[in-house]
């Protein structure tokens, strides 16, 4: 259902790109969709989930229906209100916060008034996805993962739907995608109340800050916030700084970004929100054996996806962003800079899919404040490290900067674990890793020697995508291929 969804995402990118290109337009409307969905990343699917799951497992596991449906509709209600009062002084306040997260825009009057207006839209967004989040919640709980998987292609279907329709009626042609992303919102939380009223657990909203339950969420939610959203503070910083850099500057982020969030989205987000209600059920039931080893095939699953998919990101890039966005009114000077901050990117997606599967290490067990302190030590790592790589690398030295913290972050949350033997390591972890180390090099190897990246932009679309499509199958059963022969089994895993 992942799939389905980051595909049509695709589309929607390409869309965008074909129809907006990359100028102050995208570069305002990228912020305005950034902020709400940067508050959801961090508030909805980041603390809240991880503060919300393992408690509703508790009351799963040991609680009664009623006591369980008592705390769903007290948090419900709860979660109802500060949802409400966060959007009404996030529109109100959009001048302000468009100020905040891109000062750079304050030099173009125009731009900086497109994305105060695309923010005012935009933003009730917050407070249906954040309803999502908690539906999603819920029925991950019960492990029913098909639906909220699902949920995000009616983002995808409504933003195209608004770049080709609604757009050519506008004065501005791109405030229609900030109208997409609203009628989205709302449709993505119609789509989850069937199946919660399935399982009879539609909420009845009710205040509860009292609630014993409630109280417990927000105690956990408040380290939370830090620790399990670092990596989009870091991509917010970057948006922060470009918007100082040449015009293009945020959208080649943007478009490169989409690129990692691919597999990240794919496999790292969605391996998370399984081994989630999995740690936090070992964890309740006491069972400290299983929640090592769900730990351990999270990790091993990891390492055999994150890694040839980092390589490939990186070798491939300017063929990738080519093949996706070189058309109309995205030139080839927009897919050289793309592909800079694309490579710069994949270098870290192994780190940002380990943080997604280490961190729920410590939530599950209600140990919130770890993650915190790391997260912080990464975000002041990655400022650092923004300042240092900025001048000589431009965006591509903010993104390059950002997957470098993300290293950083996963290198100190898997050392606790293995230091605090919360975390036990299975046998075969050294061929586990000579294997895949043995299948990159086959597949990097072959890429390097059999691929001429230049022949790219002469291709028409459909030559573009056969011979990405081609080498890219190609790689991945060279890779496949070299860790059978090297011995690797399913039973390894």
């Amino acid at each position: 259902m992942t799939m389905i969804s980051r595909m049509l995402g695709f589309v929607r990118d390409m869309m965008f790109a074909r129809i907006f290109g990359a100028d102050s337009g995208t570069d305002a409307f990228f912020v305005a969709f950034k902020i709400p969905n940067f508050l959801r990343r961090l508030f909805a699917e980041g603390a809240f989930a991880q503060a919300f799951v393992p408690v509703l497992s508790d009351y799963k596991e040991q609680g009664g229906k009623a006591a369980l449906q008592h705390f769903i509709d007290r948090t419900a209600g709860t979660l109802a209100l500060v949802l409400m009062i966060t959007t009404i002084a996030g529109m109100l306040a959009a001048p302000y916060l468009i100020m905040a997260f891109a000062p750079g825009f304050a030099w173009e009057g125009g731009q900086y008034d497109l994305a105060v207006q695309m923010l005012r839209i935009t933003f009730p967004y917050l407070f249906f996805i954040s309803s999502v989040a908690f539906a999603g919640g819920i029925l991950n709980t019960y492990g029913k993962f098909a639906v909220p998987a699902f949920t995000p292609v009616f983002l995808n279907i409504s933003l195209i739907a608004a770049a080709i329709w609604l757009a050519p009626l506008m004065p501005q042609p791109i405030v229609a995608l900030a109208w997409g992303v609203f009628v989205a919102g709302a449709v993505q939380l119609a789509f989850q109340l069937p199946a919660l009223w399935r399982l009879g657990l539609v909420p009845r909203l009710r205040f509860g800050f009292n609630d014993p339950g409630v109280k417990h969420i927000m105690k956990l939610m408040i380290p939370a916030l830090f620790g399990v959203s670092v990596t989009q503070i870091n991509l917010l910083l970057d948006t922060l700084l470009a918007s100082f850099l040449a015009v293009g500057s945020i959208s080649w982020l943007y478009y490169s970004d989409r690129l990692v969030e691919f597999p990240l989205g794919i496999f790292g987000i969605a391996l998370a929100t399984v081994i989630l209600p999995s740690l936090s059920k070992n964890h309740a039931a006491e069972d400290t054996e299983s929640f090592s080893k769900s730990l351990d095939w999270g990790l091993k699953l990891v390492v055999l996806v994150g890694a040839p998919a980092s390589l490939g990101l990186i070798m491939l890039a300017e063929p990738m962003v080519s093949t996706l966005f070189q058309y109309n009114q995205f030139s080839a000077h927009d897919v050289a800079m793309t592909g800079r901050s694309l490579m710069a990117y994949s270098l870290g997606l192994l780190g940002f899919i380990l943080v997604k599967v280490l961190v729920p290490g410590f939530t599950s067990r209600k140990d919130m404040k770890t993650p915190v302190r790391f997260g912080i030590y990464a975000m002041v790592a990655n400022m650092l490290l923004n300042i240092a790589l900025v001048f000589p690398l431009a965006h591509a030295g903010l993104a390059l900067a950002t997957s470098l913290g993300a290293f950083f972050n996963a290198s100190l949350l898997l050392s606790t674990l293995l230091k605090t033997k919360v975390y036990l390591p299975s046998a075969g972890w050294r061929i586990f890793i000579l294997r895949i180390i043995l299948g990159c090099s086959a597949m990097a190897a072959l890429i390097y020697h059999c691929v001429d990246i230049s022949l790219w932009h002469n291709w028409r679309m459909l030559d573009r995508a056969w011979n990405l499509a081609m080498w890219i199958a190609i790689a991945a059963s060279l890779y496949a291929a070299v860790l059978l022969l090297s011995g690797l089994r399913l039973r390894h895993l």
